[in-house]
């Protein structure tokens, strides 16, 4: 099948838009994850049921309409996984659909191919017993076979043109290729969320392991505990230059921070405060796109049954890879390694994941003061 014809206002897949936005001024990649703290809200009890209900009706919709012959088999048992995208606002393409939002382009006869990108990619696994919680990584120029609308193969390229050029079907039919696994679920929510959300809770704490410069951001970290919230959370989070290994070291950094987050989130200061809980929801909620059949009576079931899960429950994981190299067309790419992933893949699918971290122990982020 010939590549899809790409929107001249875009460099190759993942690289920055020609005569777009500076890197360090577009969207930041943890913010979709922070969808998943309405996962682990870990509820103080049935009282915010009412408040769920009215902040999750809120949420905007999107259409998923793959052919069930181009999915997986729909897992056994009652294990859920969810997928989490990324997304900015839109690209100004000096089209009609310019003002128009991700839903509504969504349901449309024909996705703006080029209008949006989704440099952010998770995989959220829920265990059948929902006592744990498994978030997979997968870096943005890891070099995948994008599938279309349709479910059907095109070509490879950085995974994150799967979204830009397919939209939400295309993302969720490249990744359940990729892993075999049925996505139940879809989320997606743009990084103003992410600066509400760290507003919302009064700041982040993490941990500076040594002092070093930023120089694309002309931002100095110094060691020690920082207590990070709006821009300077985002300032964290976006963070690749002036760290020994660049993008993965920025996905180490955005993982540390969700979890750090995520016990913000769970301790007795916010969700024992009404107003701060609420605050924090209206926050994720208002930035937030989710397929439409998950319907808001089932994400609040979903928040309920985790109401026992703590964050130290959360494991946060990258895809394995096999090093990187260069494309002549997409110039620098990650190389999956395809056995690893298989055997990730497989453990998520019998939920036997805690059987592949004793394999591969180093596959789970570091404690909280070894994430630079």
């Amino acid at each position: 099948m010939p590549r899809p014809t790409r929107p001249p206002s875009y460099t190759d897949g993942g690289k920055r838009r020609e005569g777009g936005t500076p890197f360090h001024q577009r969207h930041r990649k943890i913010i979709v994850a922070l969808v998943s703290v309405v996962l682990v809200v870990g509820l103080a009890g049935s009282g915010y049921a009412y408040m769920l209900n009215s902040k999750f009706g809120n949420i905007e919709k999107v259409n998923v309409n793959l052919k069930e012959k181009n999915r997986p088999d729909p897992d056994k048992g009652k294990a859920l996984n969810i997928m989490l995208l990324g997304s900015d606002k839109g690209k100004n393409l000096g089209k009609a659909t310019d003002d128009t939002t991700l839903s509504q382009d969504a349901k449309a006869k024909k996705w703006p191919s080029g209008k949006y990108r989704s440099d952010t990619l998770m995989v959220v696994h829920i265990s059948a017993d929902r006592k744990h919680v498994y978030l997979v990584s997968v870096p943005r120029d890891s070099f995948l076979t994008i599938y279309d609308g349709n479910g059907n193969p095109t070509h490879k390229e950085k995974v994150n043109a799967a979204f830009s050029y397919f939209g939400p079907t295309g993302a969720i039919a490249t990744v359940e290729n990729l892993s075999d696994l049925r996505m139940k679920h879809l989320a997606i929510i743009d990084w103003d969320g992410f600066e509400d959300m760290t507003n919302a809770v009064g700041g982040v704490p993490v941990f500076i392991p040594d002092t070093f410069t930023d120089p694309k951001q002309n931002k100095t970290w110094n060691q020690g505990e920082q207590d990070l919230k709006g821009k300077e959370a985002l300032q964290y989070v976006r963070t690749r230059y002036g760290l020994i290994n660049g993008d993965f070291d920025r996905i180490a950094r955005q993982q540390n921070f969700l979890r750090a987050l995520m016990k913000k989130i769970l301790s007795g200061g916010t969700m024992k405060n009404p107003v701060r809980l609420s605050s924090t929801l209206e926050a994720i909620t208002k930035h937030l796109t989710v397929d439409s059949a998950w319907r808001p009576g089932d994400m609040r079931a979903l928040a309920l049954s985790l109401r026992g899960t703590a964050a130290d429950d959360v494991t946060f994981m990258t895809l394995p890879v096999a090093g990187t190299s260069t494309d002549p067309t997409y110039g620098s790419i990650v190389n999956v390694d395809e056995v690893k992933s298989k055997e990730l893949f497989a453990a998520l699918k019998t939920d036997t994941v805690d059987d592949y971290l004793e394999k591969y122990p180093d596959a789970a982020l570091k404690p909280p003061k070894d994430v630079q």
